[in-house]
């Protein structure tokens, strides 16, 4: 539920800051400036859930069946609630905006209900809007086992530990939520610096899409080292239950570092194209940014369906999907420098 209000909230933003911006240049600006702010709100969220101190802001959050990592992420879960619901009823009643009367909507054409209006939008999309939603989804289907496995590989694959195993293995294991949460700290600096060196990579390398096309093959080679760091972190530790030396540690914050200058380009980029694209082929802003959507989040639940099988086929690890993740990250990068337009014409 809180993923659906999230992503409920997210689309209209980026739609309405298309509806704000006039010019294409303007549009990468405010997408960049969107991620950036992303970027600042995770740094707190991840800063939050890597102080192990938390709990004791509420402390009947730690009982005897939710320890202090528990308790912790109770926390986390409570303040987003409150900031959601804040957050959300501040915007609403500040925010002015015109409203559109049926008269408006049924201007020029009959009334059609949504799945009318979908069905008869998907039939005129330009090539353009086409092959970006398919270098998207390709983009999060390599994003994807990074974002759903990331502090279990922390656990597991890094600090040797085991949920289901002794206390030892347990207890390591549980250690992963405080070292995950400092990676993805560093990864969402990261992110937030990177949204203002976009615009600066563009003009060097000539266009956007190479910009995210660079960032993709960043994301493969990310991925790719994630195994190499794992068969590192296993070959140390052996058959010790202890964490990791301070260089394997540091190899797998580094590696979450460089995947947050990427998630910069995977915010700003494909979101700044798609109102480009529409504005050029003269589909509707809003339904383009929304179908940019649909494109991330079915690649993202097919993962999550086929992620556990494929682990699980390989011997119950992460691995499988991190290659699985570097290969299809491989295969946007090539789309977005060889297929994606540099531009949509108006009959496209």
């Amino acid at each position: 539920m809180l993923d659906v209000a999230s992503n409920t909230l997210q689309g209209p933003c980026q739609a309405f800051l298309a509806d704000l911006c006039g010019s294409n240049h303007s549009k990468i600006s405010a997408s960049n400036a969107f991620s950036f702010f992303m970027a600042v709100g995770n740094v707190l969220g991840y800063a939050a859930g890597s102080y192990s101190k938390l709990y004791k802001i509420l402390p009947f959050t730690k009982t005897d069946a939710c320890d202090i990592y528990c308790a912790n992420l109770e926390m986390c879960f409570i303040c987003s609630i409150l900031f959601l619901i804040i957050l959300t009823t501040t915007a609403v009643t500040i925010v002015k905006e015109t409203s559109i009367t049926q008269e408006d909507v049924n201007h020029g054409s009959k009334s059609m209900l949504f799945s009318g209006q979908l069905c008869s939008s998907l039939k005129t999309l330009s090539k353009p809007m086409w092959i970006l939603f398919a270098v998207t989804a390709l983009n999060w289907i390599g994003w994807f086992p990074f974002t759903l496995y990331d502090t279990d590989w922390m656990g597991r694959e890094i600090y040797g530990g085991n949920p289901d195993g002794n206390a030892a293995q347990a207890k390591l294991y549980d250690q992963r939520v405080s070292a995950g949460s400092l990676g993805l700290m560093v990864y969402a600096g990261n992110l937030g610096f990177m949204s203002l060196a976009i615009e600066p990579m563009a003009k060097c390398l000539g266009h956007v899409k190479r910009v995210w096309g660079l960032g993709n093959l960043v994301l493969a080679i990310c991925l790719a080292m994630m195994v190499v760091v794992t068969k590192i972190a296993d070959k140390a530790r052996g058959a010790a239950v202890q964490p990791p030396d301070s260089n394997i540690k540091a190899s797998a914050i580094a590696i979450f570092a460089v995947l947050g200058i990427q998630h910069a380009v995977t915010y700003s980029i494909p979101f700044a194209l798609s109102s480009i694209y529409s504005s050029s082929s003269g589909s509707g802003q809003g339904l383009s940014l929304g179908l940019l959507n649909v494109s991330i989040y079915i690649p993202q639940m097919l993962v999550a369906v086929v992620g556990g099988a494929l682990d699980a086929a390989f011997g119950g690890g992460n691995l499988p999907g991190f290659v699985l993740g570097a290969i299809v990250a491989a295969a946007s990068a090539i789309c977005a420098f060889t297929i994606l337009p540099s531009s949509a014409r108006k009959n496209a």
